[in-house]
């Protein structure tokens, strides 16, 4: 029952983990579509 209770704190702390990284990844994506964006726009004009 101990080993179950290690790995469900492992698995949760893992997918916790995982989330905070996905959320950063789609901010990066976001500002380099506005940076690109702003250079087409500037670019244009």
């Amino acid at each position: 029952m101990r080993k179950l209770v290690i790995l469900a704190a492992i698995a949760t702390s893992m997918l916790v983990a995982a989330c905070n990284t996905v959320e950063g990844a789609g901010r990066d994506v976001s500002a380099a579509g506005a940076a690109v964006t702003d250079t087409a726009r500037d670019a244009a004009n």
